[in-house]
């Protein structure tokens, strides 16, 4: 009697104890942004595109409005007389998530204050607009410049932006840059990406070619040869989110820095990352779009479009290679700050660095309470996350910024993500 009630015991201790491990997710919090429903499976086949017409606005022979530069969005000016201007914000094409990107530039030979109102179709105000001087430094426009009309509902949602907005600023001979997040073009990545180069230890090269034939560039770092263990990283499917390319950048430049942390995972991971995924879209200041016209977050299944290819063609090249990948993440951007890693339900255990991943995250950073919003459904697998998961093994998340989250915040965010990342792979090793 005593040896079965010490078996059943012990079976279950056991059972608990796995129950325990399989229930890696943490309890989502009630408040805060709960993040969207389910995506629904769309073609992912071409559709037409409307390319902006790209020039200048001349009003009254005064004012100036320009879209002529890499990753503006403005389709029509009014004058509206008492220097007040409406100008109107149009989508690639419909239908279309709504993320109502506008870029332009402004000037005048009267120098004066004006106020544009910014209406768009078929849509809200949801970016605060970002001001420049030069088209590469940008700052938030003063509240006391910035005037809601007809505010929205709740919180978070294209329902809670206003129906439009009005800011009011002081123009003079020189262009002022208007932009619904920062202004981050293929050549801007670019840039970026070669300034990390000159470390010995990164490459970059093209994998692939964009629909019109811009390169899909990926960075790799890679410090030992005989090291076949690595994460892969991807930003920018869609164009406007900017805040999860930001948090992507900190994210490379800490695990390329010269910490010892840092010098000891690179003798045992290499990171591959395409920093930008859809250099169409953002060079042509689209909403969501490739110039495929498709949510490139919709085609990892059917792989209809270039963009996703190359990476999908990547990765096999490296399975045979004998690459192993243990952790990859997709950089996007939405109302406020949210995981979207796959649920533990399906995962298990291999997907527990992901969650442990997330509590660190959490732990370092208490300021800024960030949702999870874990899916249980991964096929067909049309979304990146889902994709590297089923056909290439890797624990894998889709890592939401807010768009307004602040941008000191996003860079800390950012080396904190990459380095918990590392520790939590160096101790499974």
């Amino acid at each position: 009697m005593r040896t079965q009630l010490l078996a059943i015991l012990i079976l279950s201790s056991v059972f608990i104890s796995c129950k325990n491990t399989a229930t890696l997710v943490p309890q989502k919090s009630t408040s805060g942004y709960q993040g969207q429903g389910a995506s629904p499976v769309v073609p992912t086949v071409n559709r037409p595109v409307q390319k902006q017409w790209k020039g200048i606005w001349s009003m009254d022979n005064q004012t100036y409005f320009s879209n002529d530069f890499d990753g503006a969005r403005l389709n029509g000016v009014a004058n509206d007389g008492n220097d007040h201007y409406t100008i109107w914000i149009t989508a690639e094409n419909t239908p279309i998530n709504v993320s109502p990107w506008y870029s332009f530039k402004v000037w005048t030979g009267k120098p004066r204050e004006i106020t544009i109102k910014l209406s768009y179709q078929d849509s809200r105000s949801r970016y605060y607009p970002k001001i420049s001087s030069d088209g590469i430094h940008f700052k938030v426009l003063d509240s006391t410049n910035y005037k809601v009309i007809n505010p929205g509902e709740g919180e978070f949602g294209i329902k809670a932006a206003p129906e439009f907005a009005e800011i009011t600023l002081a123009i003079g001979n020189e262009p002022v840059w208007i932009s619904a997040q920062e202004l981050y073009t293929s050549k801007r990545v670019q840039e970026w990406v070669d300034s990390l180069s000159v470390k010995p230890f990164i490459t970059n090269y093209e994998i692939g070619k964009s629909h019109e034939n811009r390169a899909i560039q990926l960075m790799e770092i890679k410090e030992y040869p005989s090291t076949k263990k690595a994460l892969m990283i991807i930003s920018r499917q869609h164009p406007p989110e900017v805040t999860g390319f930001l948090v992507m950048k900190s994210f490379m430049e800490t695990i390329s820095g010269d910490t010892e942390q840092a010098k000891t995972f690179r003798e045992k991971f290499d990171v591959f990352a395409v920093p930008l995924m859809n250099p169409d879209g953002v060079d042509n200041g689209h909403w969501r779009h490739n110039m495929g016209g498709i949510d490139l977050n919709r085609d990892w299944e059917n792989f209809n479009q270039p963009e996703t290819r190359s990476v999908r063609d990547f990765l096999n090249k490296k399975n045979e290679e004998g690459y192993e990948f243990v952790f990859g993440a997709d950089f996007h951007s939405t109302w406020d700050d949210i995981y979207y890693p796959i649920d533990s339900t399906v995962i298990e255990q291999k997907g527990k660095i992901v969650y442990d991943w997330i509590e660190s995250i959490s732990t370092r950073l208490p300021q800024k309470r960030t949702n999870i919003a874990p899916s249980d459904k991964i096929k067909p697998t049309m979304v990146s996350r889902n994709y590297f998961y089923v056909h290439h093994g890797m624990p894998a998340i889709v890592f939401e910024l807010g768009d307004n989250t602040p941008r000191d915040f996003l860079k800390e965010k950012g080396k904190v993500a990459a380095e918990e990342i590392m520790r939590l792979l160096l101790e499974k090793e």
